[in-house]
């Protein structure tokens, strides 16, 4: 069992940054596949990132592309997801998602996903 924590949500002006962070329980963390999805009000999740087991392969939607970093530490069981240039359409609750062993390949697909976080809200003003 993983659990997941995500925190570095908040209030930003369109065009500011933040760093979202989510941290993992277990000791076999390197063994996950890690996604970040995101859910506005009244909109289906979506898929945000995607990152290997070791960092080498990423994958991101095409709407954060350039914008977005996803990177993790495993040696401190943790992901994150750096935010720039933040848009009002980008606003939603952001969660961190895990792929079961042996799953090892990126997924976008929230179904493929076993452990998810609580989520951590992500407010854009215009």
């Amino acid at each position: 069992q993983v659990q997941l924590v995500e925190s570095g949500g908040g209030l930003v002006q369109a065009g500011g940054s933040l760093r979202l962070s989510c941290a993992a329980s277990g000791r076999t963390f390197s063994s996950n596949v890690m996604g970040w999805f995101r859910q506005a009000p009244g909109k289906e999740r979506e898929f945000v990132a995607s990152i290997s087991r070791y960092g080498a392969t990423t994958d991101y939607a095409d709407s954060v592309k350039n914008r977005f970093t996803i990177s993790r530490a495993n040696a401190e069981n943790t992901v994150y997801l750096q935010l720039n240039s933040l848009k009002p359409e980008d606003a939603a609750v952001y969660y961190c998602a895990a792929r079961r062993p042996p799953k090892i390949t990126l997924s976008r697909d929230a179904r493929e996903y076993d452990y998810w976080g609580q989520g951590t809200q992500v407010t854009v003003s215009s």
